[in-house]
């Protein structure tokens, strides 16, 4: 599909970014219309897409966006949670309209609907999930690019992208490819440059785990603070012990008590030396 041309062959930073996203990993089935995108198949039982082919698809599928010439009149789907965010940031770079969740029937082919919707061009993640809005697009003639899996259903879909649409960092890279070539196309990017969006910013972010992470580290550093306190607390406790052991603490004065004259007192000669008739005392007391 490069025709020769060494601007659009497949870098060794692109390809290390396919295998690192994982995105020549494919499913356990292939449907047969997807066969001729396999290399091999691992021994796993996965099969294995050509790198070369998946970029191939790639330029192709980004100069048929590139010849659309109002880019809002391309239109994104995805149903699935892990591709919403990539096509959001796909849709925002080269300035098309997305759909980011349940696809409502009838958006392409009920004209009194609110959200009625005439695009030129329709992408979706993944075929079997976006399967409505493909056959609406069917109805009314709208071309179709795919990022379609082994199994995936090519039934009126025109341009399969061959990759993983399985795993949130496939999707990402795919898209973030496309708006990447089509920004080189329209001249907006030049080719000599390295883009400054990070692949990253495509990418499916779980909110649970980023809150999970949040709470962690606010945990840690309120935990790091108490820590921090305490230990200024026992410093300045500490200080203030030494200064009244050094100026307020005054020893015992410990008295001799043998020169008393009680000391030397003959408590035996105080004793009463005459016998006590008790029987005598207890008849007075009770009378």
């Amino acid at each position: 599909m490069s025709n020769g041309y060494s601007a659009l062959e497949l870098k060794a930073d692109d390809a290390k970014k396919l295998l690192a996203a994982k995105s020549h990993l494919g499913h356990v089935n292939c449907q047969y219309q997807m066969n001729q995108y396999v290399f091999k198949r691992a021994p796993s039982g996965a099969h294995i897409f050509d790198v070369n082919k998946c970029w191939e698809k790639i330029n192709l599928a980004a100069r048929v966006i590139a010849a659309i010439d109002n880019p809002e009149d391309v239109c994104i789907v995805s149903s699935k949670d892990i591709g919403q965010r990539a096509i959001l940031k796909f849709a925002k770079f080269i300035r098309a309209s997305s759909c980011a969740s349940r696809f409502s029937p009838g958006t392409f082919t009920n004209h009194s609907q609110a959200g009625f919707r005439e695009p030129r061009l329709i992408i979706v993640t993944d075929p079997q999930i976006d399967h409505q809005a493909i056959r609406e697009a069917s109805y009314v003639n709208i071309p179709v690019i795919a990022l379609c899996d082994t199994d995936s259903p090519t039934k009126y879909v025109d341009v399969v992208i061959p990759c993983n649409n399985r795993a949130p960092h496939s999707i990402g890279l795919i898209y973030w490819f496309l708006a990447r070539e089509v920004q080189r196309l329209k001249g907006n990017l030049s080719r000599s440059e390295e883009w400054s969006v990070m692949p990253d910013l495509f990418f499916y972010r779980n909110l649970e785990e980023i809150r999970k992470q949040e709470e962690d580290e606010k945990k840690a550093e309120e935990d790091a603070a108490a820590e921090t306190m305490q230990q200024e607390d026992f410093a300045a406790g500490g200080e203030e012990w030494q200064g009244e052991a050094t100026q307020n603490f005054n020893e015992p004065v410990v008295e001799d008590w043998t020169a008393t004259p009680a000391a030397n007192q003959d408590w035996a000669a105080t004793e009463t030396t005459q016998p006590v008739d008790w029987a005598t005392a207890e008849q007075s007391n009770w009378s």
